[in-house]
């Protein structure tokens, strides 16, 4: 049986609200539990939405109410080693967590009709389940996913933090690194925001990750087997000045490909900054 969710307590009440009817379950991950978060009723469509490297179920917390009611059950995993799930001490980059998503899926909705939204590390990680677990949903769409063997040529390097000894020292570290990959405007880091991402990459234990670099992603789009499309902000910063190269080489190596879409002024975490506009998309590009 499930439990009721487990909201952060740094939420704006409304949100915490609307968000209060979620409930908690738990899956076999290793020798410990993966953590799923559920929103809206059993018998509805399955949404799944995989959160990006050093996140949580809460890198979608803009999303997850508008999407329960346009009618779907709402699922958001915590991956392994990330939020509130176990971390397997052999699982150490992408390409091991697909086997921990379709146990899961096969706990939560064995016989659902499902589609996939991941995003940024979800991303990758949602190509390397649907190559390797075909029959677990019937669409994909990526969200500023890595992986695509393209870099950006003056991509802001990130900060480290660890090993700095004061709360308003990490704070300023974390400040950068949020404008420096996840967000394009300055008056979208607010104090939840800043809240938001402590908390998560207090809790990443899967730190020496490395495929994003990679051409991870190119080379599994061949193989997957239904719908795929992409949503990226128009200023994400892992792809500037060579987005139209992601979007040919997508369009060329995913044989059922569906499309590209843009949101304009928005950069890599485009669902938070430019939650509006990237959940009327969705909602259309859902099928």
């Amino acid at each position: 049986m499930p439990n009721p969710i487990i909201c952060p307590d740094f939420l704006p009440p409304e949100l915490a609200l609307d968000l209060a009817d979620g409930r908690r379950w738990l899956t076999p991950c290793g020798n410990g539990q993966m953590v799923w978060h559920e929103w809206g009723a059993p018998d509805r469509p399955v949404l799944v939405l995989v959160h990006g490297g050093s996140g949580s179920w809460t890198h979608w917390l803009r999303n997850i109410a508008p999407l329960r009611d346009a009618g779907w059950r709402v699922l958001v995993p915590d991956l392994p080693g990330f939020g509130d799930s176990y971390w397997p001490e052999d699982c150490v980059d992408t390409d091991q967590i697909p086997p921990y998503l379709h146990q899961g899926l096969q706990h939560l909705a064995p016989q659902g009709q499902v589609r996939v939204v991941g995003f940024s590390f979800g991303g990758m990680t949602s190509a390397l389940w649907l190559k390797e677990y075909p029959q677990d949903a019937q669409q994909l769409i990526l969200v500023g996913a890595p992986g695509m063997g393209i870099k950006a040529p003056e991509r802001v390097p990130l900060k480290g933090w660890r090993h700095l000894h004061t709360d308003a020292q990490r704070d300023a570290i974390h400040r950068h690194n949020l404008m420096a990959l996840m967000l394009q405007h300055p008056e979208s880091l607010d104090s939840m925001t800043l809240d938001l991402h402590r908390a998560n990459v207090q809790r990443d234990r899967m730190t020496r990750r490395r495929l994003s670099g990679t051409p991870i992603v190119a080379d599994a789009l061949p193989h997957l087997q239904m719908p795929v499309s992409a949503i990226y902000g128009e200023h994400d910063a892992l792809y500037a000045c060579r987005m139209p190269e992601v979007k040919t080489l997508m369009a060329q190596l995913a044989p059922h490909w569906v499309g590209w879409h843009t949101v304009p002024g928005s950069g890599h975490w485009v669902q938070y900054e430019a939650a509006q506009a990237f959940n009327d998309l969705l909602l259309k590009e859902l099928r």
